[in-house]
């Protein structure tokens, strides 16, 4: 496993005591400090954000096509919802 390092921040935060003492409990638990745990928590949130980012930029990109309807017709609302699989 390869290991980055980079240039660390200290922050502070203020929690209830109850809160501070269930963070504890689970950092314990995952054998991680309250620090790492948290950075470790807060580094996958960034990752889901920014995966979110590019697959809506992705999605976005695409640009539509023109639809080729039979006989030249739209069909109805009928005909789009009167199928098998749907009832």
């Amino acid at each position: 496993m390869l290991h980055y390092f980079c240039a660390m921040k200290n922050i502070t935060i203020t929690l209830p005591e109850e809160v501070a003492r269930w963070l504890r409990v689970k950092a314990a638990e995952n054998e991680r400090s309250v620090s790492k745990w948290l950075a470790e928590l807060l580094e996958g949130m960034q990752r889901q954000e920014d995966e979110y980012e590019v697959a809506m930029r992705r999605a976005l990109a695409i640009k539509p096509r023109k639809m080729e309807w039979v006989d030249g017709r739209k069909p109805t609302r009928e005909e789009l919802y009167d199928r098998p699989s749907l009832r």
